[in-house]
């Protein structure tokens, strides 16, 4: 048994430092608010105009006007406060946001990401991804290691339009978290429940071990 959902959000969050300003993409990163360590203080940023943002909500606590940019219900704190998504975007594009945790469908050996669209199918809500890998100080991706057919999504070559290139700089799969380094992918950390050969079969990019 590999990591779940929550285990892969809990262990991004052991990457949140105390004072950090933090953007979360949509899926599995928005349960990242979830995990943080009491007393480390995480300001949660969202491109439509939104900074301090709390966990993610239960089925009792649904505000339906409430919703980031990948248009997901969220919940608010007493220090959140709200802005236009010009002022957001230029939080961004300025360098001021710390870290950006989003998921993917596929990351190259060389850091190289997709994320915001399969051609030919409907793209929900892509928020700002292209300016966040450009903007944000670290990159966190969380993402399944293989698709739903079984397929590497850590490749040699990303085969979907890229949302950026050279951008990411750590890896948490279900199998593990994983740093992206000049000779390829970096295993870091191996999961509970996961082996080095599930790896090996599982990533069609060059694994160092």
């Amino acid at each position: 048994m590999a990591w779940s959902r929550n285990d892969m959000a809990a262990r991004a969050a052991q990457e949140l430092q105390d004072g950090f300003y933090v953007n979360l993409g949509i899926g599995i990163p928005t349960l990242c608010s979830n995990f943080l360590e009491e007393g480390v203080n995480i300001t949660m940023q969202s491109e439509n105009g939104i900074l301090g943002l709390g966990p993610f909500p239960t089925d009792d606590n649904v505000d339906p006007d409430l919703i980031n940019a990948g248009k997901q219900t969220i919940t608010e704190l007493d220090k959140t406060s709200y802005f236009s998504s010009a002022d957001s975007f230029a939080m961004i594009r300025g360098g001021h946001i710390d870290m950006a945790i989003l998921g993917a469908m596929e990351v190259s050996e060389k850091g190289d990401l997709a994320n915001w669209m399969i051609p030919g199918k409907l793209v929900k809500g892509m928020g700002g991804a292209m300016d966040l890998v450009s903007g944000v100080k670290r990159v966190i991706v969380i993402m399944d290691h293989t698709n739903k057919k079984g397929e590497s999504k850590l490749l040699k070559e990303c085969t979907l339009p890229l949302t950026g290139i050279s951008v990411v700089d750590f890896l948490i799969t279900n199998f593990g978290m994983f740093k992206i380094i000049s000779e390829g992918i970096e295993i870091i950390e191996i999961a509970d429940g996961a082996s080095l050969e599930q790896i090996k079969s599982a990533t069609e990019g060059n694994l160092v071990i």
